[in-house]
């Protein structure tokens, strides 16, 4: 059996979201027992220029949404961005992740050619399904993953490689 741009999209996706998720209930415990507000992590930044925690978290769950809809051939459905604790978050990636498993494996066939074009304000970029998921789609989920790790490492949550890895 030959190894399909949905195995190569959706079961990471999912794993990584999982991994997230832990992440962020670590996040919630250690905000808890140091008495933080959970504001203090939601809108907590690595840099002045970098998005908030809450962000990282919606921009990641809208990539892989997205990524899994537009490589399947469907419209990703659109998520209100009003997640306000550690529980909202949590809960947008459980949503996420039953998206995803929602997905139809055969819908994928020949998604590698697919064309894929995303419009925004100033630019339109254009994709080969294959692309799209290699350059586009998984950098980004994984980018916000782990930034939204290394914010939690800011705040001192105690984190391991394997909490990222989803173990």
């Amino acid at each position: 059996m030959a190894f399909t741009v949905y195995d190569a999209s959706i079961p990471p996706m999912i794993h990584m979201l999982g991994g997230l998720s832990s992440v962020l209930g670590k996040g919630e415990a250690h905000a808890k027992e140091s008495g933080a507000s959970e504001a203090s992590y939601l809108e907590a930044r690595l840099a002045p220029d970098m998005f908030a925690l809450t962000r990282q978290v919606q921009i990641a769950t809208d990539m892989a949404k997205g990524g899994g809809a537009r490589l399947s051939g469907v419209e990703p459905p659109a998520y209100e961005d009003k997640e306000a604790s550690f529980a909202d978050l949590r809960a947008r990636i459980a949503k996420t992740v039953e998206y995803l498993k929602g997905l139809d494996k055969a819908q994928f066939t020949n998604a590698e050619s697919r064309a894929i074009q995303l419009k925004f304000p100033t630019r339109e970029m254009n994709f080969t399904g294959a692309d799209y998921l290699n350059n586009f789609v998984l950098p980004n989920v994984y980018f916000h993953i782990t930034t939204a790790y290394d914010i939690l490492r800011n705040k001192g949550v105690t984190l391991s490689k394997q909490d990222f890895l989803g173990g």
